[in-house]
Formats: C-alpha cells, structure tokens, sequence
C-alpha cells in the first residue's frame, strides 16, 4: 500500500511540476562558472526535477543495498547461534504447547 501512495504522490508531483514548468517558458540567464547561458525557464525546471529525482534514487537505492547488507548478517548470525546452541523453532513451538496445557504433561513423581 505505501508504494501506491508513493506511486501517487510522485505522479502528482510530476504533474504540478509539468504545469509550472509549461506556464514559465520565458528565456532565463543561469551564470555557470564560465559563462553566462540564457535557456528557457521550463528546461531549467524540469532539468533541476531531473537532478532531483536522480539524487534521491540513488540514495534510496545505497539505503536498500545496505539494508539488504545488513539483513544478510544478521540471518548469517541466526544460522551460527541456532548452531551452537542446537536451538530449533520446532524446541519453541513444543516449549508454547506445554506450557498452554500443562494437565497433559506427566507429573513427577
């Protein structure tokens, strides 16, 4: 559900965007280090919403490549403990049933 509303604000995005851009088609001067470049507003908008978007999709990417790092570890961590200890999710599962019905298990003596 929150990739459809992502989904949704950026086309929304997108087209507030677009229509800003299509109402300012005047010539701009942008001074660049070397010179000055007169370009028209809307290439410059949509060129500056281009960078944008690059930016924050490349760092969204590196945050789900580390996440994905880190999932990795900590799944490598849970085999090596599960080793040591001989721990099975099979052990919990019969530890919750003994404990919700205690009268089935043999008393001691």
């Amino acid at each position: 559900m929150k990739i459809q509303w992502s989904l949704i604000a950026a086309l929304l995005f997108a087209l507030i965007t677009a229509v800003f851009a299509v109402i300012n088609v005047n010539p701009v001067a942008v001074n660049l280090l070397f010179g000055t470049v007169n370009v028209p507003l809307i290439l410059l908008i949509i060129g500056c919403s281009l960078i944008g978007v690059l930016i924050v999709g490349t760092f969204g990417i590196y945050r789900q490549y580390q996440m994905q790092k880190e999932i990795r570890s900590l799944a490598e961590q849970l085999i090596h403990i599960r080793e040591v200890t001989g721990y099975t999710p099979e052990m919990q599962a019969a530890d919750e049933e003994m404990k919700k019905d205690p009268k089935d298990t043999p008393a001691e003596p």
